[in-house]
């Protein structure tokens, strides 16, 4: 792990991999930390990539955050860390929160990113529905912290039945959840709240587009990632079975199978 400051902030990271291989920018969603990524770092590695995987700030290791924190803001500290690390343009791949950053980042930095990963994720705006619930959890999760919030989204993140099929999976989502700064994960729903939309954003990219989506995601269902294949002109869309909210954690060789195979025949092949 390293660190870096940046931005008012202190921002912890992994640089896995090969200076010399395709740069893989992996973006964990909330209320998560860059070790949601081990297995697809892992088999990213092995094949040959690098592995630029960070805390958000506010999350993991990184700075606390307090307040509000848009999308942004953390689009502009991944930029800054590409840019400490000699990196012009990157694979940039996110899951849920982490998928919204990586269109950002398509939005405000396109070139930064040289195709996008987008995992479990939304591109429109929030509603004002949306933003109330949003700014009422970032509320309770100040007051009362983390645990309350992390048993009751367990059987979401992970498709329910995974629960109980898979303690491990659970016991590191459930660990990563409850050891989350509240002041950061408040910040960000805060700021996620104020998203803007990212239907033009995909509408008009013209780089490589992999769309993943757990077959029995409740938050973000298969139905979200076919508007997205729909919106972006050369994505492609693999529905993860057996996996809900996050399929890099529940069924990882499935969704590392889907990811190196975009990056061969996709990324690099487009290349030359």
């Amino acid at each position: 792990m390293t660190s870096l400051a940046l931005r008012g902030t202190t921002i912890h990271y992994d640089d896995s991999g090969p200076a010399t291989g395709l740069p893989v920018l992996l973006i964990h969603g909330h209320p998560f930390n860059r070790t949601l990524w081990a297995p697809q770092v892992a088999a990213l590695v092995a094949a040959g990539h690098r592995v630029v995987a960070p805390d958000l700030r506010g999350y993991g290791d990184s700075g606390v955050e307090e307040g509000s924190v848009r999308l942004d803001a953390f689009a502009d500290d991944l930029v800054g860390l590409l840019d400490h690390l000699d990196i012009d343009s990157a694979v940039v791949g996110g899951v849920s929160m982490g998928g919204q950053i990586a269109m950002e980042m398509q939005r405000s930095h396109a070139g930064r990113v040289r195709a996008l990963v987008l995992s479990d994720t939304s591109a429109p705006a929030e509603t004002d529905e949306g933003k109330a619930v949003r700014n009422k959890m970032a509320d309770r999760l100040l007051a009362e912290g983390m645990d309350g919030y992390a048993g009751e989204v367990i059987g979401k993140m992970l498709a329910a039945y995974n629960v109980t099929a898979m303690p491990d999976v659970a016991t590191r989502v459930l660990a990563m959840m409850r050891s989350t700064d509240p002041r950061g994960a408040a910040a960000a729903l805060r700021g996620r709240a104020e998203r803007p939309d990212y239907r033009d954003t995909l509408a008009a990219v013209r780089s490589p587009v992999l769309i993943v989506v757990g077959a029995d995601d409740v938050y973000t269902p298969v139905a979200d990632a076919e508007a997205l294949r729909a919106l972006a002109p050369h994505a492609v869309l693999t529905v993860v079975d057996g996996a809900g909210h996050l399929p890099g954690a529940e069924q990882p060789d499935r969704f590392n199978s889907a990811l190196l195979d975009f990056l061969t025949t996709r990324v690099i092949a487009a290349a030359g």
